[in-house]
């Protein structure tokens, strides 16, 4: 989900350089403390550093997004069988890649006498350890980056279509909506008075989303960012509520889904799975960085219980009318209708958080090269162009289950399945790794490259086909009129 710094990446001359800022650096400065051959995993002084909990809220605030909403639709697509079984497997599968990145990271950088390194430090080092790689290892770091942005700018997308699409539907529902929660077992929130097409909320949003990516400094955000995470726990405790509550019987849901869309499936989950990219900056902030695994695995556990019990429990719930989000099958009452509005506007903040990654990758290179009276102008203009970059492909893409299936399969795939299986295999290339080792790796490493194609493809023809059902509905929607 974020990628990792801990210096200012402004002066630098190439888009995809040395360091990769994170939300994380704005919210939680990095403490002072001797390299990592020194310390011995253990920071000077007791005051600096994050503590384990801080740690494991980060971590949690990480990995739980717009993904865990878009599980049950997920679960679907798989079976309530195959898909909470494979949310398990999944994520085994990811917290062991997070700890392979931990592991390759330390071993290079006690190797090359840093303190810590980035994602994409990691993958360039890892590269210089392999003789016939070393003269390419700089594009092991672009790489990278590359795929950070394309995540973080994808997030973004995901969160345009999320906010249209609750927002409109609680303005279409308002004359109706009540204070009975009855439940019918459909999609619970009728649509009473038609209004605009969802892709004219986005551009509503945008202005907004503009002035949000203006702030100069996250920390400003950081009080509306802890109300944000409040009213989302709270939000999330409303919604398993209801869910778990409203589960109909007898359950006659299919126990396996079809295979074609087993590939849909596999994007959400591993968008939902985002957090990789925080996984080094915490482990360099905190403390104690020994009990870092001890943190991860604890984090991760809590995660993927969340995953698969809101993913089964919103599918039994809601079964076949599943929505996108499961917010959008809330019923039309005044509490869950809140329920919505409140995790739009955590969503909402955290957009800025989000946008601050592939901000500070791409934009300060371009102001470094402008006088310092341009440098403001600049800044806010490719600001204000990147965020009108994310609504564009929002608009053409205006499907969330299949934007979040889109990015899970094209870039979360390579960051949290294909490159750490890669990574370690050319970290430890001159130690030996055994071969029981090195085909564990390979075989992480097609999971993850047979996702990422069979998910891509599924997704793109799933995007084309409801464009075109929608083109046909218009078209007769014309003709009749």
């Amino acid at each position: 989900m974020m990628a990792s710094s801990d210096v200012d990446v402004r002066g630098e001359g190439s888009l995809f350089s040395d360091q990769n800022p994170s939300e994380m650096d704005a919210l939680c400065p990095s403490p002072p403390g001797p390299n990592r051959p020194q310390r011995h995993y253990e920071r000077i002084g007791g005051r600096t550093g994050t503590s384990l909990c801080q740690t494991l809220i980060h971590l949690l605030k990480g990995n739980i997004g717009t993904g865990l909403l878009g599980l049950p639709l997920a679960v679907k697509n798989a079976g309530l069988v195959l898909g909470p079984v494979s949310l398990f497997i999944m994520g085994i599968i990811a917290v062991h890649c997070m700890t392979v990145l931990v592991k390759c990271s330390h071993h290079l950088s006690v190797k090359i006498n840093r303190p810590s390194l980035t994602y994409g430090e990691a993958v360039q080092y890892g590269m210089e350890n392999v003789s016939w790689l070393r003269r390419h290892s700089q594009w092991g770091r672009r790489t990278v980056n590359l795929f950070l942005i394309i995540t973080q700018l994808g997030f973004c997308c995901v969160y345009f279509v999320f906010l249209s699409d609750n927002v409109k539907q609680v303005v279409e529902a308002a004359n109706a909506t009540t204070l009975s929660c009855h439940v019918n077992f459909t999609n619970q929130t009728q649509v009473l008075v038609p209004s605009f097409d969802s892709r004219v909320y986005m551009l509503f949003f945008l202005p907004a989303f503009v002035l949000l990516v203006f702030t100069p400094n996250l920390k400003y955000l950081a009080p509306l960012s802890l109300i944000a995470n409040l009213v989302m726990t709270a939000s999330l405790i409303l919604i398993y509520f209801y869910s778990l509550t409203n589960i109909p019987y007898p359950i006659n849901l299919p126990k396996v889904g079809r295979a074609k869309d087993y590939p849909l499936f596999f994007g959400t989950a591993i968008f939902a799975f985002e957090g990789i990219g925080v996984v080094l900056p915490l482990e360099n902030k905190m403390q104690k960085p020994q009990k870092f695994n001890m943190v991860l695995y604890l984090g991760m556990g809590i995660v993927t219980f969340l995953y698969i019990s809101l993913g089964t429990i919103g599918y039994m719930c809601f079964g076949e009318h599943i929505g996108g989000s499961i917010t959008l099958n809330l019923p039309n009452c005044w509490t869950y209708q809140a329920v919505k509005l409140l995790y739009c506007f955590g969503i909402f903040i955290t957009f800025a958080l989000q946008f601050y990654v592939p901000a500070e990758i791409l934009i300060p290179p371009v102001v470094a090269r402008v006088s310092e009276r341009w440098e403001t102008p600049v800044d806010l203009v490719l600001r204000t162009i990147l965020v009108i970059f994310t609504c564009v492909l929002a608009v053409l893409i205006p499907e969330l289950d299949l934007v979040i299936s889109l990015v899970g399969s094209v870039s979360s795939s390579f960051l949290a399945l294909i490159f750490p299986p890669i990574l370690q295999i050319l970290a430890f290339h001159t130690e030996g790794l055994s071969p029981l080792m090195t085909v564990k790796n390979v075989v992480i490493s097609l999971i993850g490259l047979v996702g990422f194609l069979t998910g891509t493809y599924i997704a793109i023809v799933e995007i084309i086909a409801r464009n075109a059902l929608k083109h046909e509905e218009a078209l007769s929607t014309f003709m009749v009129q």
